[in-house]
């Protein structure tokens, strides 16, 4: 994979920072001219909504969502990739699409992009030029400057570009994050987080295309939920290795360490634990203890500290969160929100490009 020099971009992305803040208080503010028109007619009308690509991992689960959520009326789904299969029932009776469609019909308002990764940036790009709202599945691509291009151009026509990160609204890591912010746990100086998984063969395959392999998969949402507590690290270092007996170039044992100015943040990612989902971790520790959220599902939180702090007592005490009732409705109940009632999104398009930058510099795609 192309490899590109973070200095030539530094003073590209720090204009884009600033552009990029502005272009999420621009969408801001778009959504709430869009809610504006809407109140003169049916603010509870249904967001006309397209799905654009069915090759991500986590399609099916959305096109489930969307078609659960009374906010949304899915149209239709377009996945011009013809090697993309189509023998999954979630879509028995849905209508096919073609990509003129898809941007054309002036009725579509949202279109989730849910394609392979190297398509995403493209049919987002489609998306945003037809003045679309767009939910953008992880990773976006694997191209800087195009991420950049593409938030920039979403905040100039007044529209929102939801990144697909999977954690952003877990409770126990809220919980845990909220923690860390308001000092219960003291000076925090220690963030880790694991995922670990079985991966088949042909999953392998076609993860190891990307530099970065199950950093670049999976490593993405545990920076995400690391840059939203710590902000930007000084510096990013990342260990990519293949382990595993198969043959193939896949990146299966990876580490990345986000060095701040009095916190180590260490995320880890590898494709062979048989039970890896059970052992998903993030650990925030300070000086007067730790929050671990542990499981990521069921929603588990322990809390153990040296000295009652906040709604917690001293010592080790857990807590279990009631679990979803449709997975993803947190993140498209924001979008119709941002839609059809002009809040501002939680997650501004500065913060994306950051994320995006750290890592693709632990998957070695972004070279100091």
């Amino acid at each position: 994979m192309q490899s590109m020099t973070r200095r030539t971009l530094l003073g590209s992305l720090a204009a884009s920072t600033a552009s990029t803040a502005a272009g999420a208080a621009a969408a801001a503010g778009a959504a709430s001219t869009t809610a504006a028109v809407t109140a003169a007619g049916d603010r509870t009308k249904p967001i006309r909504t397209a799905i654009y690509g069915i090759g991500h991992a986590h399609a099916f689960g959305k096109l489930a969502a969307l078609k659960a959520m009374p906010q949304f009326e899915v149209v239709g789904i377009c996945e011009p990739d013809s090697t993309v299969p189509r023998n999954n029932k979630a879509l028995d009776g849905v209508r096919w699409l073609t990509q003129r469609e898809i941007v054309d019909d002036p009725t579509i308002e949202f279109i989730a992009v849910e394609s392979r990764v190297r398509h995403n940036l493209q049919y987002a790009r489609e998306a945003i030029s037809a003045n679309r709202f767009v939910h953008l599945d992880k990773a976006p691509g694997n191209d800087l400057p195009a991420l950049k291009a593409l938030l920039t151009e979403a905040g100039r026509r007044n529209r929102v570009v939801q990144m697909g990160y999977q954690w952003r609204y877990h409770p126990a890591m809220q919980a845990a994050i909220e923690a860390a912010r308001k000092g219960w746990l003291g000076e925090v100086y220690s963030f880790r987080a694991r995922i670990d998984k079985p991966t088949p063969a042909e999953d392998r395959r076609y993860l190891a295309e990307f530099r970065g392999g199950m950093m670049f998969e999976l490593g993405c949402h545990l920076i995400d939920r690391a840059t939203d507590l710590l902000g930007k690290p000084t510096r990013v270092t990342g260990h990519l290795f293949h382990h595993a007996s198969q043959d193939d170039a896949l990146a299966d044992n990876t580490l990345a360490i986000l060095e701040y100015p009095k916190v180590l943040a260490e995320i880890s990612v590898a494709a062979m634990h048989p039970q890896g989902n059970a052992h998903r971790t993030i650990e925030i520790t300070g000086t007067n203890g730790s929050a671990i959220v542990r499981p990521f599902s069921p929603y588990r939180l322990a809390m153990h500290l040296k000295d009652a702090a906040g709604p917690y007592p001293g010592g080790l005490y857990h807590t279990e969160f009631p679990p979803d009732r449709l997975a993803y409705a947190a993140d498209f109940g924001e979008m119709a929100r941002i839609i059809r009632e002009g809040v501002k999104p939680t997650y501004a398009a500065a913060h994306d490009l950051m994320t995006h930058e750290v890592l693709l510099q632990a998957c070695h795609q972004l070279t100091v």
